[in-house]
């Protein structure tokens, strides 16, 4: 695992019971850089939830996970395309085969898989 590689959690919640929760614990666990989104404000394991999509476009961020589901994600595509991820990570539910082509034509690399299965097998 590369410890180098800064995330961002779209989608991010301090409800214990969501998996963008349980994602943001192991990303800062495994010693990743982490960032959050969310419409709500919070803040869970020193990673504070910004609401403005704009403030992570000069973060150097290498991955975005996806936590929202296509429809609430819609409005967010030219913004998340801004931030120029190598890749983003379509967790379950979140898959938008619109939203995949749009970034695959701007070179970022999608990925549609679970962000808490790769970090446990040591493919993050």
């Amino acid at each position: 695992m590369n410890p180098i590689k800064s995330t961002l959690v779209f989608g991010a919640s301090t409800n214990t019971e969501r998996y963008s929760y349980l994602a943001l614990k192991m990303l800062v666990e495994n010693n990743i850089k982490t960032h959050a989104f969310s419409i709500k404000k919070g803040e869970i394991f020193g990673v504070p939830f910004q609401n403005d999509i704009k403030s992570f476009e000069n973060q150097d961020i290498h991955t975005v996970t996806l936590y929202m589901n296509p429809t609430n994600l819609k409005p967010y595509w030219d913004d998340i395309a801004k931030i120029n991820p190598k890749r983003v990570i379509f967790n379950p539910g979140t898959f938008d085969s619109g939203f995949e082509s749009f970034l695959n034509e701007k070179n970022i690399e999608t990925l549609e898989a679970c962000t808490l299965v790769l970090l446990r097998t040591n493919q993050f």
